[in-house]
C-alpha cells in the first residue's frame, strides 16, 4: 500500500506539480488572512475553502476551471448563512443538513462542475458545525472564503497554470439516459440522504458536539463512486486510512500541537499528501486529512485523546450508513456499472480505428489522439469500477481472474490503438487496400462484443496493392494485433454473460 502511494508512476510529475501547487496555495490563502487579522477559525475556513478549489475544480478546460471556481462562492455562502441561521434550531438544522447532502450528490448529474459545486455546498455546511458558526461570524468568514479563492485563483491561473501547456483532458461520464429513480445520480443521492440520515442519528448519540463526522463520512463515501461494490470498498479504505491517520495523531499532534513550526509543517505535508495520495490511494489520503484535521482541532484547543477515538467511531459509524445505504435502497450494481464502461470502451476501440482508417484515407478532419485520450480516460474509470472485483479481499477467485483478464486485453487493446494512431499520422503513411479490411473487422469484432447491429459494408479485396505504401506494414500489425486482442475478449464477456455464445 505505502508502496502504491508513493512509488506509483508519475507521468509528467503532474501529481507532484499537483500537490506542491496545492500547499503554495492553501499557504497563500491562509497567510493572506492572517495578515488582515482574520481569527483562527477564518483562517481555518479560508485555507479548506482554497483545498476544496484546488482539489474539486476539474473541468476540461482552464477557462472551465476559472469558471467553476468562480461559482464556488454562489453554492458554499448560502448554504453557510444557512447553516449559521439554523445553529440553534437542531431539528430543522439536521434536516436541512439532509438537503444539502441529497442535493450535493445530485448535483453530479451535471458534471465536472455539478460535482464541484456539491461538494463545496455540502463542505460549508460540515464546516459551520465544525465551527460552530452563528450569524455575527458571517462577515468575517464571507471575506476569508473570498480572500482564499482569490489567493488560491492566484497561483492556479497565474503563477502556476501548468494546464495552459498540457493537452486537455478528457471528461468522461458513464451514459445515464434513465429517469427519474432508474437514473444513477437519483439513486445516489437518495442514498446518501438515508445513510447520512442513519449516521446523523446515531453520530448524535455518541456525541452531541462532534456528530457531524458521521455525516461527513457517509458524504465522502459517496463521492467519485458509483457501484455498490465500489462504495462498499470505499468505506472500508476511508474506516482504515482514519485508523490510521488516529495513530499518528496520538504520535504527533496530541504531544506536539502546542508547537506553532511542528503544526505548520505537519499540516503542509498533511496537504501535500493529501493530493500526493488522491489518484492512487484514498486510504493513504484518508491518513493525510485525519492528521491534518487533528493539527486544527489541536490549534482550536480542543485535541486530546479522547476526541481521536470519536473520530474512528464516528467514521464508522459514517462508513456503515453509507454501506448500509447502497446494499438495501435503490442499489447499483457492479456488474451493471462495469458492463456500461467495457461497452463504451470497445465502441471507442471502435471510433479510434475508425479514425485512423479515415486520417489514412486522406480525411483531413480525422483525429485518431483524440479518441485515444477518450480511450485512456475511460479505462482509467473502468478500473475504478473494477476495484472491488480485483480487490485482495474479494473471496469470489472466478469473477477476480475475469476482471483482470479483461482489463489486462483492454490495456493490451489501449496500447495497440495508440501504436496506429502514431501511424496513422505519419505523413508518409497512405492508404493500402488491406488496410480497409482489417479495420473492418475491427469493427465487426466490436460489434459482435457490444451486441451492436452489424453494418453492412464491403471490405475491399484482401490482396495488397500493386505499389506497397509507406508504413502500410505497421498499420497492418497493429490491426492485426487489435483484432486478436478482441477476440479474445470474447471469451471472459461471453462467460459473463455479455455475448452469445455464437458471437
Amino acid at each position: 500500500m505505502l508502496k502504491r502511494a508513493f512509488v506509483a508512476q508519475d507521468p509528467g510529475r503532474l501529481r507532484l506539480r499537483f500537490a506542491s501547487r496545492a500547499v503554495l496555495g492553501i499557504g497563500l490563502a491562509v497567510a493572506v488572512c492572517g495578515a488582515v487579522g482574520h481569527s483562527q477559525a477564518a483562517a481555518i475556513l479560508g485555507g479548506l475553502a482554497a483545498l476544496l478549489a484546488l482539489f474539486t475544480v476539474t473541468d476540461p478546460t482552464v477557462r472551465g476551471q476559472a469558471c467553476t471556481t468562480a461559482l464556488l462562492p454562489v453554492a458554499g455562502l448560502p448554504v453557510l448563512t444557512l447553516a449559521a441561521v439554523l445553529h440553534d434550531v437542531p431539528v430543522a438544522r439536521d434536516l436541512a443538513f439532509l438537503a444539502v447532502v441529497g442535493a450535493g450528490v445530485y448535483a453530479r448529474r451535471w458534471g465536472p462542475r455539478g460535482h464541484s459545486l456539491g461538494v463545496f455546498g455540502f463542505m460549508s455546511y460540515f464546516s459551520a458545525q465544525f465551527l460552530h458558526t452563528v450569524p455575527g461570524d458571517l462577515p468575517e468568514l464571507y471575506a476569508a472564503v473570498l480572500l482564499s479563492l482569490g489567493a488560491s485563483s492566484l497561483v492556479r491561473f497565474g503563477l502556476w497554470c501548468y494546464e495552459r501547456r498540457l493537452p486537455v483532458p478528457v471528461a468522461v461520464a458513464l451514459p445515464d439516459s434513465a429517469r427519474g429513480l432508474g437514473r444513477i445520480t437519483t439513486r445516489h443521492a437518495v442514498q446518501a440522504t438515508l445513510g447520512a440520515g442513519f449516521a446523523l442519528g446515531v453520530g448524535q448519540v455518541l456525541s452531541g458536539q462532534r456528530w457531524y463526522w458521521a455525516v461527513g463520512a457517509t458524504w465522502w463515501v459517496f463521492v467519485a463512486t458509483t457501484s455498490r461494490g465500489e462504495i462498499v470498498v470505499r468505506g472500508f479504505r476511508r474506516f482504515l486510512g482514519t485508523v490510521l491517520g488516529i495513530g499518528l495523531g496520538f504520535a504527533v499532534a496530541v504531544p506536539l500541537h502546542h508547537e506553532p513550526v511542528v503544526v505548520g509543517v505537519v499540516v503542509a505535508v498533511s496537504v501535500f499528501g493529501i493530493f500526493y495520495t488522491a489518484a492512487v490511494s484514498y486510504t493513504w489520503m484518508m491518513l493525510a486529512v485525519t492528521a491534518m484535521a487533528s493539527m486544527l482541532y489541536g490549534v482550536l484547543g480542543v485535541l486530546d485523546a479522547g476526541l481521536l477515538v470519536l473520530r474512528v467511531t464516528e467514521t464508522a459509524v459514517g462508513a456503515l450508513g453509507a454501506v448500509m445505504a447502497v446494499l438495501l435502497v435503490l442499489p447499483v450494481t457492479t456488474h451493471s456499472v462495469t458492463e456500461a464502461w467495457v461497452e463504451r470502451a470497445l465502441r471507442c476501440v471502435h471510433a479510434c480505428t475508425e479514425e485512423a482508417a479515415a486520417l489514412l484515407a486522406g480525411s483531413e478532419g480525422a483525429d485518431p489522439p483524440r479518441r485515444v485520450a477518450e480511450l485512456e480516460a475511460i479505462l482509467g474509470r473502468l478500473r475504478l469500477s473494477l476495484t472491488p472485483l480485483v480487490h485482495p479481499l474479494n473471496p469470489m477467485r472466478a469473477r477476480k481472474r475475469r476482471a483482470r483478464q479483461i482489463l489486462e486485453l483492454l490495456d493490451d487493446c489501449a496500447r495497440e490503438v495508440r501504436g496506429l494512431a502514431s501511424v496513422a499520422a505519419d505523413p508518409e503513411a497512405s492508404h493500402d487496400v488491406r488496410l480497409a479490411a482489417a479495420c473492418w473487422r475491427v469493427e465487426a469484432a466490436v460489434e459482435a462484443l457490444t451486441d451492436a447491429p452489424a453494418v453492412s459494408r464491403h471490405p475491399g479485396p484482401h490482396g495488397a496493392s500493386a505499389a506497397e505504401p509507406t508504413g502500410a506494414e505497421q498499420v497492418l500489425a497493429h490491426l492485426h494485433a487489435l483484432e486478436r486482442t478482441l477476440l479474445q475478449l470474447a471469451v471472459p464477456l461471453r462467460r459473463a454473460g455479455r455475448v452469445p455464445a455464437g458471437a
